[in-house]
């Protein structure tokens, strides 16, 4: 056949001329029907992904810089190390060299022949029958890779070296790198097709090597990928045969196959046809990733749960699956010498998980830092030294980083949050993942609120929520079990020093003198001038020493600053807190004393006075107002702003003497009773979705009957705060 001839064939070849019937080219299903009737592995395991990797290296030095197409220069390619002489890599070349080999001559030979590519695809299929689909395309490749790298070999070494030169004669090389500007398109079109077969050469891997144990076999993603995988294999294999024509003809024909013009449409439409079945695998394959992950998630949640329930001999089993689930030799961040550390300081010490997102306030954590820096003083002036008496507090960021504009923001956060830490943190919010932040807001009622769990020094919880007698005692509540919680509360009585205690001396001082004690709160400046100048008169008509405080209220900050601009601008005789700190942190400690009775089942306990008064005073701020009246350290009236300040309005009509005869802490108890049993407005508490443990039920203290509970959706354009994101980003599986 002479090169006219030939070259006719050639063009049949890429073109797919030779006669097909018209179904087969438009129906993949049937046209690879053949091949997968005749696919039918041995059983015999070859990893692909050796092999591939040779055959990417050698594709990416074999490609024609675009910028030096006029001289014939190669791309540049970073140095890569070289891992050919690894065992794994000899003994799979040992065991498939010949196969490459025989693939290789089967593609000359039938482009030679001017064989169709459908027909060549096919009869490299038959010599492949034996081997998994993703052997099947690697192998192929591998052929092409033979050829097309010899003859890039060849262009690069000809100038220089004689044995090269006397080689790209034969194969016309240098002739053909007389025009590569001419051949400039073809050459891109076929560095795109050789692009796109090996991303479906990874993709074919891929899903080969997915752990299959974790997909259910009626996955629809699965399935259809499954029976996809041999359409791609296929057409990958025609466009191999294709590109391995090109390199033949332009070797064995020469100029006059150069002067073919649709070539480059020929490939690229191959190309196209492989990106979207690409596209499409790739679609299904990520299906079948989220649907692995899901149940790899679901698999560690409940090996977490599993692991809190055994007995361990230290607590490291358990801060590496909360901490260090990704083998981070160095996941903390030490606060105080400013670097990255293992878990090694944490070993079989107390451990105060400290779980929150970025919501810490300047205060919050002042006051926090200077409760623990309390207790560590407390730790280290002890006698002895033992493990249960050493502890370490770590923070567990639990932060939504997903992409967005907002990501680098609140790394940022993250980051100028973690430098102000004189603790343990974890170094990324990356090293939490989903399954530990499931197992913290399922188990451990997390929401978006700080909590404070305390691990001892075997990785058991010893308490699951410390923060709130944290708030409530401070240093006091060391070692932060629920045991101490306990045994703090049988200590703990009604009196004024529990509701003040570590946030204003001054109140202490009055104490001390046995002075009476007006605290009150409220958000209506009338109400609060009225109160202020009844309290005076009365203290004067009485001639008792009668100090008064403003504490503000649980919410509301901008009328609560109304309020306290109204005290100052008026100069009512009146003590108050200027500092916000001041008043969040007093509710904050009476919200936590709640909190702690509901965590440790008490919260409905009848014969607990403290805890009626508690729920009495948080349901008065709810309703508006409050007041509380004590002597020295003992509360005489805990009541609602309304029916306190109608008590000292009428002073003067009607208990005036009482109080004289019998003194005038018997005298505003005894009037105020007698009000508030008219009156008897009925508690009402709020709860935050935020808080994590929320009692089923709760008795009102006033009527001690069960109250109703409801859902309340509320506005409040002075508070910023963002509760909405881990519920529905990271909410917990049904397990």
């Amino acid at each position: 056949m002479d090169n006219i001839g030939k070259l006719a064939a050639m063009k049949q070849q890429l073109r797919g001329e030779r006669p097909m019937p018209a179904t087969a080219l438009s129906d993949d299903s049937i046209l690879v029907k053949k091949i997968v009737a005749e696919h039918k592995p041995d059983g015999l395991e070859y990893d692909a992904k050796p092999l591939l990797h040779i055959v990417e290296d050698i594709l990416r030095r074999a490609t024609l810089s675009t910028e030096g197409v006029s001289s014939g220069a190669l791309a540049h390619v970073d140095q890569v190390e070289d891992v050919t002489h690894h065992p794994g890599y000899t003994n799979m070349l040992e065991a498939l060299s010949f196969k490459i080999d025989r693939i290789a001559c089967e593609i000359s030979y039938k482009s030679l022949a001017g064989v169709d590519a459908h027909s060549t695809a096919l009869a490299i299929f038959d010599m492949l029958q034996t081997y998994e689909w993703d052997v099947k395309l690697v192998l192929s490749l591998a052929a092409f890779a033979l050829t097309y790298g010899e003859f890039w070999l060849l262009a690069h070494m000809h100038l220089t070296n004689q044995l090269a030169r006397s080689m790209a004669i034969l194969k016309q090389v240098p002739n053909i790198m007389e025009h590569v500007s001419m051949l400039r398109p073809r050459f891109e079109a076929l560095n795109e097709l050789v692009k796109v077969i090996l991303e479906v050469a990874r993709c074919v891997i891929e899903f080969n090597g997915l752990p299959r144990h974790y997909i259910a076999q009626d996955t629809t993603a699965y399935n259809i990928a499954s029976n996809h995988i041999p359409i791609a294999t296929y057409w990958s294999v025609r466009g191999i045969v294709a590109c391995a024509t090109q390199i033949t003809s332009l070797t064995t024909l020469g100029f006059e196959f150069m002067q073919s013009t649709t070539e480059a449409w020929e490939l690229s439409t191959l190309a196209h046809k492989l990106k979207n079945i690409l596209e499409h695998l790739r679609k299904n394959l990520d299906s079948c990733y989220r649907q692995i992950e899901k149940r790899m998630d679901s698999e560690a949640y409940e090996m977490l749960g599993e692991l809190f329930t055994t007995p361990h001999i230290d607590n490291m089993k358990v801060l590496k699956a909360l901490i260090s689930a990704k083998d981070d030799t160095l996941p903390l961040y030490d606060g105080a010498t400013k670097k990255r550390v293992s878990l090694e300081p944490l070993r079989r010490k107390n451990v105060l998980l400290l779980i929150s997102g970025l919501e810490f306030s300047h205060d919050e954590l002042l006051i926090l830092e200077q409760i623990y820096n309390e207790s560590r003083a407390h730790t280290s002036s002890r006698l002895d030294n033992r493990y249960e008496n050493r502890y370490e507090l770590v923070w567990i960021p639990i932060l939504d980083l997903n992409e967005g504009e907002s990501t680098q923001r609140k790394q940022r956060q993250f980051e100028e949050l973690q430098l102000t830490m004189p603790w343990f943190s974890v170094y990324h919010p990356s090293a939490i993942s989903k399954p530990v932040i499931w197992f913290i807001q399922r188990e451990w009622k997390y929401k978006n609120k700080p909590i404070l769990v305390v691990l001892d020094p075997q990785g058991r919880v010893a308490c699951p929520n410390a923060i709130h007698m944290m708030w409530i005692w401070g240093s006091a509540a060391f070692p932060f079990t629920s045991a101490r919680e306990e045994a703090l509360w049988k200590e703990e009585t009604w009196r004024l020093e529990l509701l003040v205690d570590g946030i204003d001396s001054e109140i202490l001082n009055w104490i001390k003198d046995d002075k009476f004690i007006f605290l009150y709160g409220g958000n209506d400046p009338d109400w609060v001038r009225k109160f202020v100048r009844e309290a005076r008169r009365v203290a004067a008509a009485s001639q008792i020493n009668l100090e008064m405080v403003y504490v503000g209220k649980s919410n509301k900050s901008e009328q609560v600053q109304k309020v306290l601009d109204t005290i100052t601008r008026e100069k009512l005789p009146t003590h108050s807190w200027q500092e916000h700190s001041m008043i969040w942190f007093f509710w904050t400690r009476l919200e936590s004393m709640l909190f702690s009775k509901i965590q440790l089942k008490q919260a409905d306990d009848d014969s607990d006075l403290v805890m009626q008064e508690v729920k009495r005073l948080l349901s008065y701020d709810k309703m508006g107002g409050w007041i509380v009246l004590a002597r020295g350290s003992r509360i005489i009236v805990n009541g609602h702003a309304t029916t306190g300040l109608q008590t000292l309005m009428e002073y003067e009509d009607i208990w005036r003497v009482h109080a004289e005869r019998d003194g005038f802490e018997p005298g505003f108890r005894d009037h105020y009773g007698k009000l508030h049993a008219v009156d008897n407005p009925c508690c009402r508490f709020e709860f935050s979705h935020a808080m994590g443990r929320i009692p089923e039920k709760l008795r009102c203290p006033e009527c001690r009957r069960y109250m109703h509970m409801l859902t309340t959706f509320q506005c409040c354009h002075d508070e910023t705060v963002d509760e909405a994101f881990l519920v529905s980003a990271l909410a917990p599986p049904t397990i």
